[in-house]
Formats: structure tokens, C-alpha cells, sequence
């Protein structure tokens, strides 16, 4: 493109091109132009990647995805007359992306350099690779949108289903090819004339379309205590980490996208630090996918835009990942999100609307941060698809408020739409208490959906038990005010007491460590039985308590310290059996 668009500059202006006007960052003004909103345009001599934001008059207000320095008035503006689109089909996982769908890989190739050149194009899937392609309907049968017409082994991990497009009238199917295509080679031609592919395009700013979008009743298990435990996120839910630099939220969402029971993990990178994604990049390959022994890639499309990229591509990065992320639910897939930052995503639409001379609505943010977050996180769900299968789409975004402050406009308004929010404590990193999730400002409106899921295959007292640990720490979390008055030994010995299974509850439950093997994932039915043996240890001290026996005796026992130690032991069902039986003995000799 970008020579084709020398070629035009060269010459007088064609018909249906237009020329800039001016130019405000990675904001352009063209005039004659023959556009529609979000339209794509290649911009300048060079063929700058665009998109229409606004269209008054002869003028049109575009949108750049790469930088403009050196771009003049009078250039050349070439309307595609296509809205921002992405390429769907075999090809996407273990792949890496910039904010619009180009392959950072093959780009470095063309370039022999990690600098990539401005006006730079390649296609979003692999258009020459041939795939093998195994049909599963046959001639004579009717299919319809969404319908599945044949299956392609994309990775070792994951079958991709080719599917009728959604926008395809469908009808009875004339002939059926098997063997290998490439992804633009039609392998199911319909009577009508329709030809069906393995490669779609889809507007990423277009919800593709379900049946039905269905109330979640199963937990997105993701292997942490703390957010299995006390605050679970539906497959199809959607979750904000909040959290001050440094208190964790990249880890966080680096174990999700590790650990969580996805079938496909989409990991946006938006506008974060260039280090945190290329210890991604780096990571996720070597990583073994804990469900198969493969690697972590297999089922893994990264989107990588870091903050020293252009901020246009920021804006646009998080409705290419939920695109792919939907087409994949499509296939009848549980897909989870991960979008790491949407506090840079709502900075660069600050910055876009200010150029653009809009009304600032609440520090300096656009009037419209609250619907675009909204309909973002909207996007979400558990859905029953055109072709019958259910699939789900999990959001899960990364908030980093300026000095921490959760009063701030991003932060409000996420918490508005989401319905789980995991709150990252810069105390709590400080004091090395990882994950550094605030148990007290944190909650989730998922419980009572859960709550038969877990009662079916972990335990029946599932929510029991959680609500006596939330009972506790509550507790714990009063009566450290007056502790810091008057000494903990001032506190009647039942409260006393009370803080001391609140600090087992903290480091022995709470608390998970991430460098040791068999702590870095916890399986609901480990994550129950620390939990249970905690409150065994509990019973039987106020028990004991309430039979006179002294606080000092009960502390002291030598089973209360193994409290702290079930989550590293290899055998921990046996541990947990035997530490049960031993709290049991120990207490009860004491009266």
C-alpha cells in the first residue's frame, strides 16, 4: 500500500482520494475525501494506517495507528471504504500482534530489524500457509450463519472450526473439498453461489452475533486461593484488578492467563511498560500449559502495545483482542481476556478527544469513558452461538489509577460495569503478602450463581465455609484498630484467639507462592481443605477456650505452625488428614 500511495502522490490526486489538511499528532483533517465513519484510510505519501473519527462537513477527522511526524499538508488520503477490520481464521494462536492485527514477527522479517518502518503492511493470518482441511458436512446438506462446516488442526492444543460467516445467508451445500487449502481457498460452495473459507473478516467495533446471552453458573477456576476461595469470577464474567504500580496486577493476570481453566487465553497488552510484554513474549512460549504438557502459546494470541507505541493503535488494541476473543466463543470455546491496561486504553482516548477539541468530561477524560468501558466489558458473557454450541468470553481488565486513588474516573466507572473486583494493596506488597489482594475493599456478585457448582464438585458447605473466613477477617480487621491503641494482650482472650486463626487464615490461605511448584496453582479441593482444617483448629481452640483452658496453652500447641505449611506439601491430602487428627489430639488433652 504504502507504494501505491507514492505512486499517487506523484500524480495529481485521483478520484475518491483525498489530501490532508493538517496534522495534530496522531490526529489528521483531510478534505475531499468520500468517507463514512470508521472507515480505514491510508494516510500521506508513506500510507499511514487510519481510521474516520469524524466527518463535519468537507472535512474528515482521522484517526492514525503509526506515528505522523514528517507527514505535511497537501499528501495524499486514500479511502479503503472498510470499517476497521480484523482476520479471522486458522492461524492466530501462538501468534503476537500490534493494536491492529499486524504480525509483529513477520514484520521484523520484512524489515531485518525489531524497529519496524512506518506504512508497513502484512496480513493479520498467514494468506500462503496451506492447513489441513477436514470437512464435516457433505453435499446435499443445509447449513446456516454460524454453522460449523469442518475442523482444522491449528495447534497441537486446540481443533479450529471453520465456520459459515455470520453475515452468509446459508442454504444446501453444493460440493465439499478435504485436503489442504489456504485460508482463502473456498472449501464448501453452497447452491446459492456462496463460497465459504477458512478466513473471515469481522469490524472489530461490531459485536459478532449469538443466540442468547445466558446467566453463568460455572467459576472460571483460576488456581488462586484468595479469588476461588472468596472471590470467584464466572466463566463469562467480567473482572477489574485495580491496583498502584508495583502491587501486582501484571502477575496477577500473568497467572490467570497461566492457570485459569480457559480453553484459549487472548492477552492484550495495552499500553503497559515495553519489559512487562517482552517477559511475555519471552515467557508464555516456555511455559507448560498445566491441561496438556504443551506449550502455553498453543492456545495463546498475544496483542502487544506497549506504551512507546503510537497511542491511536492503543485505542483500537482492546477491540481487536475482544474480536478474536469472540470468535473463538464462537467455535463453542471458554475464552479468557486479559487487557493490561485499560487505564492507558482510556488515556489515549483522552488524548484523541482533546486533539479533536471535544468537552472534557471528569479530569480531562471524554464525556463518552463510561459507555466505551461499557460496551467493552458488555462483550462478555456466556453466550449460547448461532451454531448451538455455548461458548464464553471471561474480560478481565487491569486498572492503574494514578497514586492508587479507586475514587478516580477509570476506576468508578469500571467498577459500575464489572461485577468482580480483585483490589491490589500497595501495603500488602510491601509487607511481601502475595497475591496483594485487599480482602476487605474486594468483592464478587458471582457467589450466589457459584455456589451450586461448587457445592456439587468440591463440597456441600463450599459457602459455609467461605462466609465464616470472610466472618473472621472482618473481625481481625476491627480489632486491629483497637490493637493499635491499646496492645494486643488488652483484647479479652477469645478475641485474642480471633486474631490468631485470622493470622493462619492470612498466611496459610490468603497468601500463595508463586516460585514454588506446588503452590503456584491451587485446585478448589486443596484450596477446601486449608480452609476446613483452619476452622478445625478454630472449633477446637474456642472449645477449649470456653473449657477454661488458657490462651497461652492453645497458641502453643506444636500441630497450630503445620497450618501454614499444607499449600507446599506434594501429598497435602494425607498432610491435611493427619493435621486434622493431630489439632484434634493436642487441644483436647489440655482439658
Amino acid at each position: 500500500m504504502s507504494e501505491h500511495m507514492s505512486q499517487a502522490s506523484e500524480t495529481e490526486t485521483t478520484e475518491g482520494t483525498g489530501r490532508i489538511k493538517s496534522v495534530s499528532g496522531p490526529v489528521v483533517k483531510a478534505v475531499d475525501l468520500d468517507a463514512r465513519m470508521n472507515d480505514v484510510v491510508y494516510v500521506g505519501d508513506e500510507g499511514l494506517m487510519g481510521e474516520v473519527i469524524e466527518i463535519e462537513g468537507d472535512v474528515t477527522t482521522i484517526q492514525v495507528y503509526e506515528e505522523t511526524s514528517g507527514v505535511a499538508p497537501g499528501e495524499p488520503v486514500e479511502n479503503t471504504g472498510e470499517p476497521l477490520s480484523v482476520d479471522l481464521g486458522p492461524g492466530m494462536l501462538d501468534a503476537i500482534y500490534d493494536g491492529v492485527q499486524r504480525p509483529l514477527d513477520v514484520l521484523e522479517e520484512k524489515m531485518d530489524s525489531a524497529f519496524l518502518d512506518r506504512g508497513v503492511d502484512a496480513p493479520g493470518i498467514d494468506l500462503e500457509k496451506e492447513w489441513e482441511f477436514t470437512p464435516e458436512v457433505e453435499a446435499g446438506d443445509t447449513v446456516e450463519a454460524g454453522d460449523i462446516v469442518g475442523v482444522v488442526p491449528e495447534t497441537v492444543t486446540i481443533d479450529h472450526k471453520v465456520m459459515v460467516p455470520p453475515e452468509y445467508e446459508g442454504g444446501v451445500v453444493e460440493s465439499v473439498e478435504e485436503g489442504k487449502f489456504t485460508v482463502d481457498d473456498p472449501v464448501v460452495t453452497l447452491e446459492n453461489g456462496e463460497e465459504i473459507a477458512m478466513r473471515q473478516e469481522w469490524p472489530v467495533r461490531e459485536q459478532r452475533p449469538t443466540v442468547e446471552k445466558r446467566t453463568p453458573r460455572t467459576p472460571l477456576v483460576s488456581g488462586q486461593r484468595i479469588l476461588d476461595g472468596l472471590f470467584p469470577i464466572a466463566k463469562g464474567g467480567t473482572a477489574a484488578i485495580p491496583g498502584p504500580f508495583g502491587s501486582g496486577k501484571t502477575v496477577t493476570q500473568h497467572s490467570l492467563a497461566k492457570f485459569a481453566d480457559a480453553d484459549i487465553v487472548v492477552y492484550v497488552g495495552c499500553g503497559e511498560r515495553g519489559n512487562e510484554m517482552t517477559e511475555v513474549i519471552e515467557d508464555f512460549p516456555e511455559l507448560e500449559d498445566p491441561k496438556t504438557g504443551n506449550s502455553l502459546m498453543a492456545r495463546t494470541s498475544l496483542i502487544a502495545n506497549t506504551s512507546n507505541m503510537p497511542v491511536a493503535a492503543r485505542e483500537s488494541c482492546v477491540y481487536t483482542g475482544i474480536t478474536i476473543a469472540e470468535y473463538y466463543r464462537d467455535m463453542g470455546y471458554d475464552v479468557a481476556l486479559m487487557a493490561d491496561s485499560t487505564s492507558r486504553w482510556a488515556e489515549a482516548m483522552r488524548e484523541i478527544s482533546s486533539r479533536l477539541e471535544e468537552m472534557p468530561g471528569e479530569e480531562g477524560y471524554p464525556a463518552y469513558l463510561a459507555a466505551r468501558l461499557a460496551e467493552f466489558y458488555e462483550r462478555a458473557g456466556y453466550f449460547e452461538n448461532l451454531n448451538g454450541t455455548e461458548g464464553s468470553v471471561s474480560a478481565i481488565g487491569a486498572v492503574s489509577p494514578p497514586g492508587g486513588d479507586f475514587s478516580e474516573p477509570v476506576t468508578q466507572n469500571t467498577l459500575r460495569i464489572v461485577k468482580t473486583f480483585w483490589a491490589l494493596d500497595a501495603d500488602l506488597a510491601e509487607r511481601r503478602h502475595f497475591p496483594a489482594i485487599n480482602w476487605n475493599e474486594s468483592y464478587s456478585l458471582y457467589q450466589d450463581q457459584l455456589d451450586p457448582w461448587f457445592e456439587e464438585n468440591v463440597a456441600e458447605d463450599w459457602p459455609d465455609k467461605r462466609q465464616w473466613a470472610v466472618d473472621v477477617l472482618d473481625e481481625e480487621g476491627e480489632l486491629q484498630e483497637i490493637v493499635q491503641l491499646v496492645g494486643k494482650d488488652a483484647l479479652p482472650e477469645d478475641q485474642q484467639l480471633t486474631l490468631e486463626v485470622a493470622r493462619y487464615l492470612r498466611e496459610g490461605y490468603l497468601q500463595q507462592n508463586a516460585f514454588i511448584d506446588v503452590d503456584m496453582y491451587c485446585p478448589p479441593e486443596k484450596t477446601y481443605a486449608i480452609l476446613s482444617t483452619i476452622q478445625t483448629y478454630n472449633d477446637e481452640a474456642f472449645d477449649a477456650l470456653d473449657a477454661g483452658v488458657p490462651i497461652e496453652d492453645i497458641t502453643s500447641i506444636d500441630a497450630a505452625p503445620k497450618l501454614n505449611r499444607i499449600a507446599t506439601q506434594e501429598d497435602w491430602e494425607t498432610f491435611v488428614d493427619e493435621l486434622k487428627s493431630d489439632i484434634t489430639e493436642q487441644i483436647r488433652s489440655l482439658y
